[in-house]
């Protein structure tokens, strides 16, 4: 029944994956409220039902990871807020890669707190353009979100640091550019935990990997973010979407008293050889298809 249902769920992420461009405009989990809690140390969830966003809470101010879709500054901040943290601590906003649904409130987070915006070199451009230079969505209206400056360009390996906390940006490109992946230590029940916040690592419908004139090395870049995402140790996984990690399930075992529900080194492994096999089978399928 578990291996059931854990096959079950990796169908569902499948599914979420290959409809992701759909749900920017049908998706209700996107903005639907789900309850703020702390994950671990100073790590807290205050995203929507499956757009994930993350607080770090530190004696210097906030960090805050995703501002998600512009119409979900609202629920972040009551979120944040709610857990008794001030918006306006916010000193750092991060994504996890240059898509609406991750960057969108980017612009309105830094009108409200004059956060400093840090992103990785490959995506700076697409944030700064407001989603207009984006190799995939550049031309789509719909998939358009208000420019924010960035402060900081990251590059692989760089490190955050904030009143003593520290976050390394891992470079997992394909989906975008820069996605990146955030890694960083959770002090929690006298261990250290190894977080990862995947960025995405998920081929969308209408992506080239073959004779992609805009993106020449978007399938190098994609097994390269598998190569990393292989290497990284993992207790406590996360990700851009509640759906990679299963929130709703993992929330309810929390609010139980499992007080462990998020760590699951084995979830974040079969989720990454999941999401590699559907890269290689596609990448396989349009190299069949190539003339």
């Amino acid at each position: 029944m578990k291996a059931a249902k854990f096959n079950l769920r990796l169908a569902l992420i499948a599914f979420l994956a290959s409809t992701a461009p759909l749900a920017a405009q049908s998706n209700p989990a996107w903005t639907r409220h789900f309850p703020p809690f702390r994950i671990a140390g100073n790590l807290h969830y205050v995203g929507s039902e499956d757009l994930a966003s993350y607080l770090i809470a530190t004696p210097s101010g906030l960090i805050l990871i995703n501002s998600s879709l512009e119409v979900s500054v609202p629920l972040i901040r009551k979120s944040v807020e709610s857990l008794g943290f001030r918006f306006t601590d916010i000193k750092i906003l991060l994504i996890s890669h240059a898509h609406s649904d991750h960057c969108g409130g980017s612009a309105e987070i830094i009108k409200q707190t004059g956060a400093k915006y840090y992103v990785m070199a490959g995506d700076v451009s697409v944030v700064e353009s407001g989603g207009r230079t984006d190799f995939q969505y550049g031309a789509q209206k719909s998939m358009h979100y208000p420019p924010a400056h960035v402060d900081r360009v990251l590059h692989d390996g760089d490190t955050v640091s904030l009143g003593g906390t520290v976050l390394t940006a891992r470079l997992t490109p394909g989906h975008t550019r820069g996605t990146t992946t955030w890694t960083l230590d959770e002090p929690e029940g006298g261990r250290v935990l190894h977080v990862v916040i995947v960025g995405s690592p998920n081929v969308n419908p209408g992506y080239k990997l073959i004779g992609n004139k805009v993106y020449p090395q978007i399938a190098i870049d994609y097994k390269r973010g598998f190569a990393v995402l292989d290497g990284l140790p993992c207790d406590i996984f996360l990700g851009a979407h509640g759906s990679y990690f299963d929130l709703i399930g993992k929330y309810a075992s929390w609010k139980d008293g499992d007080k462990n529900a998020f760590i699951d080194p084995a979830g974040y492994k079969a989720y990454i050889s999941d999401r590699e096999q559907a890269f290689h089978k596609e990448l396989q399928r349009q190299s069949a298809a190539k003339p």
